[in-house]
């Protein structure tokens, strides 16, 4: 099997999606969660069964204390969750007290976070992401510094980086769509499965690259393009297995985890898959293309 020589398939494939998760997020836009954006998040359930409370009524309620609401989502037959703008105790007691008037209404949960402290997660959440990219840059680059011929120890690197990139964009634009079907919201738990996935992504990628800088040592006559597929060869059953047996796990918890990390829980599912598709079929191809230009420019 040679995975390098159909590298263009890849690339092609790899480009559509990041074309369609450009689009998505023009079109659609992120639904970013009071994490981000400061408010308030209350989910409550009618307790009886022949209440006829409405999204409606809801509304109503909270326009009657003059609360500005962003979002009324209905969980289940009997819960809903509101977003509103920044409340106090107080009003929120009110609301739950006449909700209380046309069924019996408890109260599931109740966060509110100020628009200073949701744009100071923002920035926060957007330096995490940068200082993590570039310290992953760095270090795959001092890892593979031994390793100058046939390509530059920073190429091991900049691929690296364009590797995350393209898993990101992907990511992004999934949860774009999700956002305009389903209502999915990016919080700070998204970011985190980011970060994790970002791990992991590179992770498989250098457990690849370090098989090439060994398979260099070992055989300097082949030509780099057949040392790559090689490495390829030799690390794809390790790094199908790993994924597989993370998927399975994380399966499971979509099933049985319940509706609060749900959605983290896809993010988890979505990243692992495309980042073990980047390791195996993006970032060794971006090595050999680079090689290959590189030789066509001396000539």
């Amino acid at each position: 099997m040679n995975i390098v020589e159909k590298r263009k398939i890849y690339f092609i494939f790899s480009g559509i999606m990041i074309v369609l998760g450009v689009i998505a997020i023009i079109l659609f836009g992120l639904k970013f969660s009071i994490d981000f954006t400061g408010g308030t998040k209350i989910e409550f359930r009618i307790q009886n069964p022949e209440s006829r409370i409405k999204n409606e009524d809801i509304k109503k309620e909270f326009e009657a204390q003059k609360i500005l609401v962003h979002r009324i989502e209905t969980i289940s037959q009997d819960t809903f969750r509101i977003q509103t703008e920044p409340i106090d105790q107080k009003k929120k007691n009110a609301i739950i007290s006449n909700l209380n008037k046309q069924g019996k209404v408890v109260e599931k949960s109740f966060e509110t976070i100020g628009p200073t402290i949701g744009r100071e997660t923002q920035t926060n959440a957007l330096k995490a992401v940068l200082i993590a990219s570039l310290a992953i840059s760095i270090y795959v680059a001092f890892a593979f510094r031994t390793v100058s011929k046939p390509v530059s120890s920073w190429k091991y690197g900049v691929t690296t980086i364009i590797t995350l990139l393209h898993d990101a964009l992907i990511m992004v634009g999934l949860f774009a769509i999700l956002g305009a079907i389903f209502n999915v919201e990016i919080d700070s738990l998204f970011i985190t499965a980011l970060l994790t996935i970002m791990g992991f992504s590179v992770h498989d990628t250098i457990v690849v690259f370090d098989r090439i800088r060994e398979n260099l040592r070992k055989n300097i006559d082949l030509k780099f393009p057949v040392v790559v597929n090689n490495s390829l060869m030799e690390t794809l059953n390790r790094s199908l297995n790993t994924s597989i047996t993370v998927l399975i796990v994380l399966f499971a918890l979509f099933l049985f985890g319940g509706e609060s990390i749900r959605w983290f829980v896809v993010a988890l599912i979505a990243g692992i898959t495309i980042g073990t598709y980047s390791s195996i079929f993006n970032a060794a191809q971006i090595l050999v293309e680079w090689y290959e230009w590189d030789k066509k420019r001396k000539q």
